[in-house]
């Protein structure tokens, strides 16, 4: 498979999860209506900032695949955290469980930093690239805590 190919679909597939995750979630999006946390964001600034972190995410997977150090150790890591990533608005919106999301995204935490890690370890730019990721996500965590303890 050519680079370009590699680079697309890399970026496609959490693009495209993304979205699809986005359209179901979105019948049940309350955030205008909860009692924002300080330096909650505007509503708006979520789809931007999350798609610019996909398109990072798959540029950072298709570095190390087309560098070939990928391994199974780094594919479990960046595939798991896109998982419970993809999992946590369902929990968060749709189920309205927000502890419960809260936990979830703590353990997602954990598994960007693991990811980072691992994509460090194999190819430094990859994981350099990442950095943006982890720092919203810890954001993010922050606003779901404060989220849960201001509208429960």
């Amino acid at each position: 498979m050519s680079n370009f190919k590699i680079y697309c679909k890399s970026i496609l597939i959490p693009l495209v999860l993304g979205g699809l995750v986005g359209l179901f979630t979105r019948g049940s999006m309350d955030y205008s209506m909860l009692t924002k946390p300080v330096l909650a964001p505007p509503g708006y600034v979520f789809p931007i900032v999350w798609s610019i972190l996909y398109v990072l995410m798959g540029i950072s997977y298709a570095l190390l695949i087309t560098s070939g150090t990928n391994n199974r150790v780094t594919q479990k890591s960046y595939y798991a955290q896109l998982i419970v990533n993809l999992i946590w608005p369902i929990l968060f919106f749709t189920l309205k469980w927000r502890l419960i999301a809260f936990i979830w995204i703590v353990l997602l935490l954990l598994l960007v930093i693991n990811m980072i890690y691992q994509f460090f370890y194999q190819r430094k730019n990859a994981g350099i690239i990442q950095i943006p990721y982890l720092v919203w996500v810890a954001f993010a965590t922050y606003l779901n805590l404060f989220f849960y303890l201001l509208n429960r």
